[in-house]
């Protein structure tokens, strides 16, 4: 009898981090969409700066890698 309980609160803890875990993913899955919106929106804003701003081309990698060379290293 104490086994078959012990065996089903188990069983209702794993349920649990299951369902702890499914949400989590759900959430991590949402987030990583917007990062795609995000970046596809980037995509299209260097477009079109890219075409009214020819010389941006240019610039642009440098630009970006003054900003990965300042950012702070956690």
């Amino acid at each position: 009898m104490k086994e078959e309980r012990e065996l089903s609160e188990k069983i209702n803890l794993l349920e649990k981090e299951i369902q702890t875990l499914v949400s989590e993913i759900q959430r991590l899955d949402t987030v990583a969409a917007e990062v795609a919106d995000v970046k596809l929106e980037l995509k299209g804003i260097k477009l079109f700066l890219g075409r009214k701003h020819p010389d941006l081309k240019d610039q642009l990698p440098e630009i970006v890698r003054k900003l990965k060379a300042d950012k702070p290293q956690d």
